[in-house]
């Protein structure tokens, strides 16, 4: 998921901040201790500062990073490579077994949903595969990834402030680049649109019913428009690409929620 950032947290991209970058595992301590500074600048407490001291480099994190192929594939193959029927077919059980939560959600965010399902069947299989990475240690491999800092710096100390606030623990497992939950949100976003849906009092994206609310949430303040067509050339199509920049990727979401719905 591509994810847009937080404007509080834009200190940490000024260059006057910034942690010295590597492109592999040799200054990732350093690098570290140098974040560590400025993220308690930023009011990192503790407990955010004690999981970054754990964080461990992570190869698996650099090596998915450097080998994102299926975003170059035509429409086809990457439908069929990410299992687009599968998803639809079961996209649609869970439409028929819970339709009045996924109504309660178009009622209150706009969102349909055939685009919140496909999304989470794409993403997760539905929430079978969440990701087996420690997510401090990604989102803080991906920051001091020279390729990447840019982007992922205000990521990795949103995951931090996550940590102080209960939201996540320093050993929380997702995905590759620190994509958390049901739907794969980056702490960023996770700070800036998490919903409590459940009212347990607490943002839980490994929970469906938050991570699904979030999911409509995020795309209502991007700029979804209610009642409005979302295939290509409708008003929403456009705001896929705020989920994800791949059109290969929006297009595909496109086709799979007008299928489930239909």
């Amino acid at each position: 998921m591509r994810l847009l950032l937080a404007a509080g947290f834009a200190l940490l991209t000024s260059p006057a901040l910034a942690a010295q970058c590597g492109n592999d595992s040799s200054g990732f301590d350093r690098w570290k201790q140098a974040f560590a500074a400025e993220a308690q600048a930023q009011g990192v407490g503790q407990r955010g500062l004690q999981a970054l001291a754990a964080a461990r480099y992570s190869q698996s994190t650099i090596n998915a990073d450097r080998n994102q192929r299926s975003f170059n594939y035509s429409l086809e193959k990457f439908m069929q490579v990410r299992g687009a029927n599968t998803i639809v077919a079961q996209g649609r059980r869970a439409l028929q077994g819970n339709r009045a939560f996924y109504d309660s959600l178009e009622r209150a965010y706009g969102v349909p949903a055939g685009v919140l399902i496909a999304i989470h069947g794409m993403e997760t299989a539905f929430g079978r595969g969440m990701g087996d990475t420690n997510v401090v240690s990604s989102i803080a491999t991906v920051a001091y990834d020279c390729r990447r800092t840019d982007f992922f710096t205000p990521h990795a100390l949103a995951a931090l402030i996550m940590v102080d606030r209960g939201m996540l623990s320093p050993g929380q497992l997702g995905a590759k680049h620190g994509e958390m939950g049901h739907t794969q949100f980056l702490p960023g976003n996770a700070l800036r649109y998490g919903v409590d849906a459940n009212g347990d009092g607490r943002v839980d994206l490994y929970n469906m019913t938050d991570a699904l609310a979030s999911t409509a949430n995020f795309l209502r303040a991007k700029g979804w428009q209610p009642g409005q067509g979302y295939q290509q050339g409708q008003p929403n199509f456009h705001v896929l690409n705020e989920w994800n920049a791949a059109s290969v990727y929006q297009k595909a979401i496109a086709i799979m929620a007008g299928q489930i719905e239909g």
